[in-house]
Order: C-alpha cells, then sequence, then structure tokens
C-alpha cells in the first residue's frame, strides 16, 4: 500500500476523483487546478529549472504504471515509431543494413522497394549522404534511420562504395512505402512438412500468412509448423483470422471480459484453408498476447500440438484513447481467455520488474505454477492455466549448455563481421548452396579471425556448443549469400524445437485423440 500512495495523490491532484452518492462505483472527475498550482510553485520556486512536459509526461506514465504493467502512455514523438511497425510499412529507401566496422553496410535489398530497383546490392557500402561522409565518423542505427526514412516521394542523393569498382557510385533514390514484412520465413522442411515463422502480428501478418501457405501448398505441403517464439504479439483480429484458417465454422477461438466490457466471443467461419493440415505451434517465454491466443485455440480445441516452453502470459486488452495533442493511451479494459475459459494473463502483483524477470526464474519450461488451475480441451484433454499457454510438450532448459561465449561474440558483432566478410570472398567462388560450403574450414578461418581481434578471448566451447556455432555462422553467411529463408533451414538443422516438431507432427492426430 505504502508503494500506491504517491500515485494515489498525484491522481486526486490531476483529476480530483470523488465517489457519487449514488452507487460506490459511480466515479465523477472534475478538473482541479491544484496540478497547476503545483507546477506553478515548482517553477517559480524550485533549484533549477523544470521541463513542464516532462513533468506531466511522467506523472501520466506514473499513473498507468500503477494500473498494470501494459497500459502505457505514448507521446506524440514516439507515436509515427510505433505505428509504423503495426501497420506494416514505412517510407524509405528500402535496404536491411548493419553497421560492420564503422560503415553503413548493405545486407539485402528490399524486394520491390526503389534501392532494388536502382541495382543497389548486398555487399554496397553507403559512405555519404546528400554530400556529408558516413563511413568511419562512429555513425549509429538511429542516425541511420533519420538519414534514409522521409516522406514518400522525396529523393535522398547517396554515394556507394562497391567490391570491385574503385570510384564511388552516386544514386538518386526517391523514397517509397517499404513493407515491414511480419513472417521471417516460409520454406519446406521435408517434402510434406512446411515451416513458418511469425515474428509479430501486423496489420499485414493475414495476408502475408495466406500467400505464405498458398505457395507452400503448391509445393507439397501437408503438415505445418508454425513458429511463434519471442513473439511479442500484436493485433487480436488478425490472430483471430489466422485462427479461423485452421478451425472449423463455430469453434470458439477467444473471448474477452472486462469490469465495463461485455463480454466478447469470437468463433470460427467455414472458410478455413487450412482445416485439414496438420499443425505443431512452437512457443517460448517471450511468446506473447496474439502468439498466445493464436496457441491457445489450437490446443483448445484439439487442433494442434504445442511445443516449448510456457509462454510469457500477456493475457490484457489494451484500447487506445487519443488525446488533444496527438499522444495517445493505451489502456488495459479485458482480459484474454482461451476457449476452455483459461486467463493467459499472469499475475502481475504490485512490481512490474518482478513481472518481467519472472520468466527468468522458470524451471524446466514449467508444467504448472502453485495458482495454476486444470482445464481441459474440447476432447477432454488436462491443459494447465495459472497465465501463459503450458505446452503439450515441454522442452526442458539444459542446464549443461552456457552459449554466453557465442552471445558475448555476437554482442561485439564479430560474428556479424567475420560472416560479411567470409561472403564477399565466397560471392567469388559461385557456390551453388549452403551444403558446398565446407563449414570445418570456414570455422577454422573464425578462429584465426578471433585471434587476430582480441588474442586475449579464449573460446572454450562444449561439443553442443561448439556445434550450434558452427550451425550459426553458416547460417549467418548463408543468408548474406541468398536470403532470410535459407538462413531459417540453416538453423532448423539443429534447431531442438524443430527437430521435436518433425519427430511429433507424424503423430499430431493420434497424440490429440489418445486422451
Amino acid at each position: 500500500m505504502k508503494q500506491t500512495q504517491p500515485l494515489i495523490y498525484a491522481i486526486l491532484i490531476i483529476i480530483g476523483i470523488y465517489i457519487g452518492s449514488t452507487s460506490p462505483n459511480n466515479y465523477q472527475y472534475v478538473v482541479n487546478p491544484k496540478l497547476n498550482n503545483i507546477i506553478q510553485i515548482i517553477n517559480h520556486n524550485y533549484v533549477d529549472s523544470i521541463d513542464k512536459k516532462v513533468f506531466e509526461n511522467n506523472t501520466i506514465n506514473s499513473i498507468l504504471k500503477a494500473l498494470d504493467p501494459h497500459s502505457a502512455y505514448i507521446p506524440l514523438k514516439d507515436f509515427k515509431s510505433v505505428s509504423e511497425d503495426m501497420q506494416g510499412s514505412f517510407s524509405g529507401i528500402g535496404v536491411e543494413f548493419n553497421i560492420i566496422k564503422d560503415s553503413i553496410v548493405v545486407i539485402a535489398p528490399i524486394s520491390g522497394g526503389p534501392s532494388e530497383k536502382l541495382g543497389i546490392r548486398s555487399g554496397d557500402r553507403i559512405i555519404s549522404v546528400e554530400g556529408k561522409d558516413v563511413a568511419s565518423v562512429g555513425i549509429k542505427n538511429e542516425r541511420v534511420i533519420t538519414l534514409l526514412r522521409g516522406k514518400k516521394g522525396s529523393v535522398v542523393n547517396i554515394k556507394i562504395k562497391r567490391r570491385g569498382q574503385v570510384k564511388p557510385i552516386p544514386f538518386a533514390i526517391v523514397r517509397d512505402d517499404i513493407p515491414l514484412y511480419s513472417i521471417d520465413a516460409g520454406i519446406m522442411l521435408t517434402d510434406d512438412i512446411a515451416y513458418i515463422k511469425i515474428n509479430r502480428f501486423s496489420a499485414t501478418t493475414y495476408e502475408e500468412m495466406l500467400k505464405k501457405t498458398n505457395a507452400l501448398t503448391k509445393r507439397g505441403m501437408q503438415k505445418l509448423i508454425l513458429d511463434f517464439r519471442s513473439n511479442p504479439g500484436g493485433y487480436l483480429h488478425i490472430a483471430n483470422q489466422i485462427c479461423d484458417e485452421f478451425l472449423k465454422a463455430g469453434e470458439l477461438i477467444v473471448f474477452t471480459k472486462g469490469k465495463n466490457r461485455v463480454k466478447q466471443e469470437v468463433f470460427a467461419t467455414n472458410k478455413g484453408s487450412l482445416e485439414n493440415i496438420s499443425v505443431v505451434v512452437l512457443i517460448n517465454e517471450g511468446s506473447a498476447s496474439a502468439s498466445e491466443v493464436v496457441s491457445g485455440a489450437l490446443q483448445d480445441n484439439d487442433r494442434g500440438i504445442v511445443i516449448g516452453r510456457r509462454s510469457f502470459g500477456k493475457g490484457l486488452v489494451q484500447e487506445q484513447i487519443s488525446l488533444n495533442d496527438g499522444s495517445v493511451i493505451r489502456l488495459s479494459t479485458q482480459r484474454y481467455y482461451t476457449p476452455s475459459g483459461r486467463c493467459i494473463q499472469k499475475n502481475y502483483g504490485e512490481n512490474n520488474k518482478n513481472y518481467y524477470l519472472e520468466q527468468y526464474t522458470r524451471e524446466d519450461g514449467e508444467k504448472s505454477s502453485p495458482d495454476s488451475m486444470i482445464y481441459t480441451t474440447k476432447q477432454g484433454r488436462i491443459v494447465y492455466g495459472g497465465g501463459g499457454i503450458t505446452p503439450d510438450i515441454i522442452i526442458k532448459i539444459d542446464t549443461n549448455v552456457n552459449y554466453w561465449q557465442i552471445n558475448d561474440m555476437l554482442s561485439k558483432g564479430w560474428i556479424n563481421n567475420f560472416c560479411f566478410e567470409t561472403s564477399e570472398y565466397l560471392r567469388t567462388q559461385n557456390i551453388k548452396d549452403y551444403n558446398h560450403i565446407n563449414i570445418d574450414n570456414i570455422y577454422t578461418d573464425f578462429l584465426t579471425y578471433i585471434k587476430q581481434t582480441d588474442n586475449a578471448f579464449k573460446l572454450s566451447l562444449a561439443k553442443k556448443e561448439l556445434k550450434y556455432l558452427k550451425n550459426l555462422l553458416l547460417a549467418n553467411i548463408s543468408r548474406n549469400l541468398w536470403d532470410n529463408d535459407i538462413y531459417y533451414k540453416v538453423l532448423s538443422l539443429e534447431d531442438e524445437y524443430i527437430k521435436m516438431a518433425l519427430k511429433e507432427i507424424n503423430h499430431s492426430k493420434e497424440y490429440l485423440f489418445k486422451y
């Protein structure tokens, strides 16, 4: 209670809450001049100058944080970038880039974008923008984005340094709408098993999904692995549309309810194009919100097996309320429930910090927690509540494996830099596919690169860690040489989640109905 008292006082100061006489739930809000008075007093008497806007924003944030971890205030200056991520597009030149050795390197031009149309290639280095040098000046990602993005139809002049070309190549690029894809990969793992990786549920995800599944069906897809690992969620209606493709007409997808909201149920229609496809869903501690809705709907309707670790447990519905200055409040108004009645939202108590750290304290993916409840699916299988989606098959944490050295090398950019330089060399060798790359030779070269980069760094890996690193190097090089699909194809070769999915998908119907 002590922690919430300052917040209560802040709320009283700002809006002056008083309780109506006719009903204990009839709260009325009146404007209270105290806040302005306090700001004036502070402004005239405080030891340092204050920013009134910052003061107000901090107060609003404090109020919303006291409610739950997901209610939030988004200032006008941040709203555009947040919206772009979910709308599925922005205006720019259309390149994927990375900063390598203090240079802006084009990883790949985005398909159909203005850069691709002008002939900009993977490996090109952007050395100037509008006549200003951007190489070897310590430029950061945020600055690159600011320089390259802009109003649709506007022109940005850049110069490219290309391998084999002596002089820089000038380009005048007309900015255009650039798609932000929410599906990282859609590939065939075997003759009849497909794999789709979805990174978020944006405005375009449903259309992207249908395009992928239509193409994969033509290639022989009869079974599908849906990967929602580390997918933070997004639009609920998009999640519902995807569920509808798998479920039969009349099957419940999700329902929501809140104190001041009528219970709303969403049912599948009769238009599903994937109703006869065997499905396995992959989730982990980072799978949240809309990804939990889809996982829960397929699990509770006995439509697919869920494999992995218990999902995050984000089951609060936010409604967006616009303020008069263009900023918005995203306020939690309802909770999500799976068809069996499980509330997806985990307990958040009073400490938001512990709420986000909770996922790192779990053991073995956790089949249940102390406050868990037992529910049953449509066919009578047991599933567990208590927050998040508990998988049917849990991938336990291997405590004997430690990837900290690999993660350290990733964070320092060593793996990325080495793979890029190696890819540049391999381009000259006309390699047909990743099977023709000698990964043992590549790893030997990598050890030399590490020694030259930091002679004090001593790489010490167990057998499983070494196997993972070699596969990671091969995957990154393959992505540079070809595309994201190849990257995920190579990663799948040593992915324990996918290995388990490939093993279980052939028995999915047997598994679902043996109970």
